[in-house]
């Protein structure tokens, strides 16, 4: 049995995130999404909020069963040989990403993590980032296609602005998993 753990501060977790948690359950049999903290962050979400949205948003896509949620304390690499982790995920929107990433991956072998895995996000999915959805989710703007609707109703209240169309209805977001090129009717 594969065991892939996807790490990051997930502030908050986007559609791009919950794409590459798909694209590690094609190889991998159980999936670790390890919330950490990062020192050169200041979040918007306590970390415990970012793993309630995390677990919310894999029900709603109806991965739960084979995603758990873990806050990761301290060192990657300790955490991965903790708990028995194959291989460490981590997806790719750019270039620019893979530049920031491998050093990083490098940095983990080094300290006896295991292998890294580069997934490429969907191409719809290639301007998804936490920073961005946290700069409009100030404007009030539709965040449908970015995140969960309970992550955007817990950004909109960070941000102390109304959700888009009004009152507190948040609008859903799609979690079908091939929807590229299609149409909803």
């Amino acid at each position: 049995m594969t065991k892939a753990i996807f790490p990051g501060t997930f502030d908050p977790f986007t559609l791009g995130h919950l794409e590459v948690v798909r694209q590690a359950l094609v190889f991998a049999d159980e999936v670790i999404v390890g919330v950490a903290s990062n020192s050169a962050k200041q979040p918007l979400l306590e970390v415990n909020r970012r793993i309630e949205l995390i677990e919310i948003t894999l029900r709603e896509a109806q991965l739960e069963t084979r995603v758990e949620v873990r806050r990761i304390e301290g060192l990657l690499a300790e955490f991965c040989l903790a708990h028995q982790v194959d291989v460490i995920v981590k997806g790719l929107r750019s270039g620019i990403d893979f530049d920031y990433e491998l050093p990083m991956s490098q940095m983990n072998r080094q300290l006896g993590a295991p292998p890294t895995v580069f997934v490429a996000t969907k191409s719809n999915l290639g301007h998804v980032s936490s920073s961005l959805v946290k700069e409009v989710a100030r404007y009030g703007v539709d965040l449908r296609g970015m995140v969960s609707p309970e992550t955007a109703k817990e950004l909109y209240q960070a941000f102390g602005v109304r959700p888009p169309f009004g009152g507190d209805n948040v609008i859903a977001a799609n979690f079908e998993q091939n929807t590229e090129g299609k149409r909803r009717e």
